[in-house]
Order: C-alpha cells, then structure tokens, then sequence
C-alpha cells in the first residue's frame, strides 16, 4: 500500500515511511491510495471470528507488504490482549467499554499497535527515533505506556499545563527510561501547533528522525476501526441500522469508524459528539470550516479547537458536503449538560460514565429525537476514575480504583516546563 499526502505535494509513500514520518514534508496528512472493500462473506461469518482475526482482515491491505503476515499477527494478538464489552442501556442504546487496556482508555489499542510496527521497522536499525506526541490527557498516557522500553526509540510527550486530570498526568509523567514530558504553557492547541513546527523545522529534522503518535499517524489511526467493527460482532444479528455516537476531539476516532464503513461495514450513520470545542457542529450546520481557539471543559480529551483528522473525513467523502452531511451528524454539549448526563446514567441504568462517554450518551439521546427507531453505541472512551474528581462529586459515590489506577497514584511526577516552540527545540536538541 502506498500513502498520499492529502496536500498533494509530496511524493507517494509506503506504510514504513509514513508510519516514521508521521506528516509529509508538504504538512499534509498521509492517506492510503485506496480502499480495497472486504468480501460479502467477511461480514456474513463475522460471528465466528475472535477479534484478532477481524482486525487481521480488516487492516492487512494497509500495512503490506511492510510487515509480513506472521509479524502482522502477532503485533495484533498483542494490541488486543484485552476485550471491548458492548453494555446495553435500553432498546435503542448501548455503549462500547473502551477503556479496559493498560491506561484505562480507547487510545491503548492505537499507540500499542504503533508501538509494535515502529519496534519491527527499528529493530535491525541503530539509529534512534524520536517520537514526539501532543496530548489533552490520554493519548500521552497511551503512547508512554505503549513505547516504554522499545529499542532505539525515545518518546517526548507535550502536554497543557493544568488542562489533565491528575490520574491523567501521573500516567505521562511517571515513566522515566525511554519516557520524557515537558509541561506547556498553554492549551493542547498550542501543544498540537509546537509538534507540527517541529516536523517541518529543517534543522531538527536534519539532525534526528521525528516522527508522531498522535492520530495523525497512520499507524496511530487505522486500528481504531476495529472497534466499530467489534460492536457490529456484537449486536448486528439483534439490532440492524447501527448508528454511532462517538466523543470527538481530534477526529481521528470517528474518522476511523467511516474507514470501516468504506470498508464495507453496514453502518447507518455516525454522530460526533463535541462539547463546548465544537468547530464540526457549527461546520455541518454552516458549511464553513473555522478552527477556533480551544476552550477548556470537563472532558478535557475533546478539547480541541483545531481537529487534525477532519480533512481525512473530508477526504473520505470526496469532499462533498452534502455526502459528509448525510453520514454524520454533531452535536455540542456544555459541561452542566454532561454532569446531568452522567447523573441520569447513574440512577437510571446503575452505570458510572466519565465525562466523554457521557457526551457520547447525550448525542444518542439527540439523534434519537428525530430518529426513534435507530439502534445507538456511544463509546465509552475512558475510566470513569480517570477523572475521579468530576465522577465523584457528581455520583456522591466513592469509586473504587483499579489495579491500573492505583498503580500510579504514588509515583513522582518528572516533567519539564515550556512556553514556546523554542524551548521544545532547545530541549529536543540538547537533550
């Protein structure tokens, strides 16, 4: 498979390479030169499948020949040592736990598929790989817990100041080996914008290989399709149309999702569920693309004002509106509503939510308005304990912490503090 930067200036790419680059030297995304559907049959015998098998099939044309089939295997048997429950809520909702990886979060799957691909490009190689991450909270955590110990690759995580839950910056900070945070001044914006400097800025990129492990990177991106198609496994013989609601941040979730749909798999429609960073929203109600400056809420994920992965769902739909329209559908939800929202899932279905599965139940509950006979997955992205201090004061319930959980809470935070690129450049070349 061969990759395209969706700026269009930029020579063609193998997996490898986009998999080390991370964005193309024109600043675009990488994107797969095509989409090749899976058979009739793949669906039909889905039921018989364990999981490793779909997600086997459903991304082996995207990564050969790079990595040969056995390796392909085995980097997913061990992506996916953990499972994904569907628990269902009532006859139109349900939600798919995604949270049950080693830091308690849907972004395990992405940064510990990617970790194992970059781990078989490097392992005959000396030279070191930096990667360098731009985090609003979990996708640190991921990728830290996902590349610690891996030859000849260091991992530099950047995330705001302030803006993390406590559990969240203890699982970034805590590593240390091949593992450094560096505290910015500033929102994930700003934090995303240094990242982006950095991969075009020639003399760092003349003096270290930089790459990404935010979902910009293909490697990062493409395995979080098989959730949708893990929750189809799971509910298409009882429920047909499946919609899903999906708490968007940088995109590259739901984005996902409509690559599985490309692939054949029968999804209804799909729901970007925004809190108050909600850029798509105003976009699909006004046909005009403005990125805005983030705000801070409670479900500090989402918080993004600048969504990467939107021009790959652009690109997806062959950038036409009314097609993208027709497929998805946002809502925008304010940190009072969520809080009410996790407060309903608790009495009403004994159910404790973090604050971004809640959105996700509140764009269902808003889809559903106008369409009541529609079958509706939120995704749970995260542990509720996570963000033990909202969770709990909303609940009025202590929660109990799992072995995931605890296993940080009494390590020292290491970080260091910056305000400007220039500072992440003087770090990364000093370092």
């Amino acid at each position: 498979m061969k990759y395209y930067s969706l700026n269009k200036k930029a020579a063609n790419v193998s997996f490898k390479d986009a998999v080390i680059k991370g964005l193309a030297p024109d600043k675009g995304l990488y994107f797969p030169e095509q989409i090749t559907p899976l058979s009739k049959a793949f669906f039909e015998n889905i039921d018989r499948l364990s999981h490793s098998e779909i997600a086997f099939e459903a991304i082996k044309q995207f990564v050969s020949p790079e990595i040969p089939t056995d390796v392909l295997k085995t980097i997913i048997e061990e992506t996916l040592s953990f499972d994904f429950p569907v628990v269902e809520f009532n006859k139109n909702i349900s939600t798919l736990e995604l949270f049950h990886g080693p830091t308690m979060a849907f972004k395990d799957v992405g940064a510990r598929f990617m970790a194992r691909c970059l781990g078989y490009f490097n392992k005959n190689n000396n030279n070191e790989v930096t990667v360098l991450v731009a985090t609003s909270g979990d996708t640190g955590a991921a990728v830290a817990n996902g590349f610690l110990g891996v030859k000849n690759v260091k991992v530099v995580i950047l995330y705001p100041s302030g803006k993390v839950s406590a559990i969240q910056e203890k699982q970034l900070t805590t590593h240390g080996q091949n593992i450094s945070a560096l505290e910015v001044k500033g929102t994930f914006d700003d934090c995303q914008a240094m990242v982006k400097t950095a991969f075009l800025d020639k003399k760092l990129t003349d003096m270290m290989q930089l790459t990404s492990a935010n979902s910009i990177n293909v490697a990062r991106w493409l395995p979080q399709l098989f959730y949708f198609m893990f929750a189809y496994r799971r509910l298409h013989k009882k429920h047909k149309d499946l919609v899903f609601s999906v708490p968007s941040g940088n995109f590259g979730n739901v984005c996902a999702g409509i690559m599985a749909q490309q692939l054949g798999l029968p999804i209804k429609h799909f729901i970007a569920s925004n809190n108050d960073n909600n850029v798509v929203t105003k976009y699909l109600r006004t046909a005009l693309y403005k990125p805005e400056p983030s705000v801070q809420t409670i479900s500090n994920a989402m918080d993004v004002g600048d969504p990467s992965n939107f021009i790959r769902i652009q690109e997806l739909y062959k950038n036409n509106f009314e097609t993208l329209k027709e497929n998805l559908s946002s809502f925008s939800f304010s940190n009072k509503e969520t809080k009410a929202a996790m407060l309903e899932i608790y009495n009403r279905y004994n159910y404790v939510a973090d604050p971004h599965g809640a959105v996700g139940y509140l764009g269902c509950k808003a889809y559903l308005e106008k369409n009541p006979t529609a079958y509706c997955v939120f995704f749970e992205t995260a542990h509720p304990t996570k963000f033990l201090d909202i969770v709990e004061a909303v609940v009025k319930k202590e929660q109990v912490l799992p072995p995931q959980i605890k296993s940080v809470m009494g390590k020292i935070k290491e970080a260091i503090t910056i305000v400007t690129y220039e500072d992440l450049k003087h770090y990364l070349l000093n370092s």
